[in-house]
């Protein structure tokens, strides 16, 4: 009889458990740039001491994410924001170049997904749930540079979201009022690979539609920043 064995993985730390839920309050913006990241407090909500806590806020600062003041302690950093924006233009970039490649390559499976996609996209703006939204938009882009015939370049994509995720859990959290608009422009986007539009015009469409999520979302990052004053 052959004796499998198993390997549970080892339990997380105090420390890492904290940094996990830290981060993740920074991830959704329960705690939005500036905010003051109490030790204690923090202690008290998880129910540990503080020293696994001020563990976590040192590798959150290591990060970048935490920025350390004498006198006044720990806040989510303001580089945070400048770094997501920072990620978005590097996606639009990346992305619209992938979709061009791969537009004259899609098959009409393809498209009808990702007419499909938008359609359910449409469908959530009466009812607007942004996590499920951005997942759809997601899947919709990915299949619209799913025939890309450079990996690496789709690689970079991929690598690029996952560090968006790693920021933010949704764009459209902040920004709904964007939604509407790039279902619109998806449209637009899926027209122009159906009518065989030169790739440096579907390039520059998909570019500019990421572009101007990110300009929406820094357009309302400053107005919250404006009240805040």
């Amino acid at each position: 009889m052959t004796v499998v064995e198993t390997h549970t993985p080892p339990a997380k730390s105090k420390a890492e458990l904290s940094y996990d839920w830290i981060r993740e309050r920074i991830r959704v913006r329960d705690f939005e740039p500036g905010y003051r990241l109490v030790l204690s407090q923090i202690a008290d909500e998880l129910d540990v001491s503080v020293v696994p806590v001020r563990e976590a806020i040192r590798q959150l600062e290591a990060e970048g994410l935490v920025t350390y003041e004498h006198n006044v302690g720990a806040r989510v950093s303001e580089l945070n924001r400048r770094s997501y924006y920072e990620l978005m233009e590097s996606v639009a970039v990346l992305e619209a170049a992938a979709t061009a490649l791969s537009a004259p390559l899609l098959e009409d499976v393809a498209l009808h997904r990702a007419h499909a996609l938008n359609e359910d996209m449409r469908v959530l703006l009466s009812d607007f749930d942004p996590v499920e939204f951005t997942r759809l938009n997601q899947e919709f882009h990915q299949t619209l540079f799913s025939a890309c015939p450079n990996q690496r370049l789709v690689s970079l994509v991929h690598r690029e979201w996952e560090e968006l995720d790693r920021y933010r859990v949704s764009t459209f959290r902040y920004v709904p009022e964007r939604a509407e608009a790039s279902v619109a422009e998806h449209d637009q986007l899926v027209s122009l690979i159906v009518a065989n539009a030169s790739p440096h015009v579907i390039e520059d469409i998909a570019r500019n539609h990421r572009l101007k999520t990110k300009d929406a979302y820094k357009h309302s990052s400053h107005r919250l920043t404006s009240k805040e004053k």
